[in-house]
């Protein structure tokens, strides 16, 4: 199996064992004389059984990222980074949307409001982050497609 196929699975064990907290607390209690819709028994045990499996396939992944190299980094770095990158462009943006707002006066005589940062200094290096973040996904994706899953 390849990474990229655990990381599927894992968001669809994710979405299930969702789906099962939601029917066990709609199946939890029942009127005086009533059966639920469905058996919590066999809600509990698939639960079990979806939470066992994501339980191996998450320490399965983490081992592989953690042990795959690609030019010379691991995934688990490449990961890392990418997730910094995210926070960086996310701050960058705000930082460039927040500068460019145009002050809106009234009169002359209201207080006018500049930027204190350089915009387009600031718009240049979100898009530099843009950049670097979209060929960091690239490559995990690329990683996770050719790597088999330990």
């Amino acid at each position: 199996m390849k990474l990229a196929e655990a990381l599927q699975e894992r968001a669809d064990l994710n979405a299930k064992i969702e789906s099962l907290r939601s029917r066990l607390y709609n199946n939890a209690i029942v009127q005086e004389g009533e059966s639920p819709a469905e058996d919590p028994g066999e809600l509990i045990r698939e639960l079990d059984e979806c939470t066992d499996r994501l339980r191996t396939l998450i320490a399965k992944i983490n081992r592989t990222n953690c042990e795959t190299v690609i030019n010379g980094v691991t995934i688990t770095d490449m990961i890392a980074s990418r997730d910094v990158l995210k926070v960086q462009l996310a701050v960058y943006r705000d930082l460039v949307g927040a500068a460019s707002q145009i002050a809106r006066r009234a009169s002359r005589t209201e207080i006018k409001l500049l930027p204190a940062v350089d915009v387009k200094a600031v718009q240049k290096k979100a898009d530099e982050l843009a950049k670097e973040l979209r060929v960091t996904d690239n490559a995990i994706q690329e990683a996770n497609w050719i790597t088999e899953l330990k």
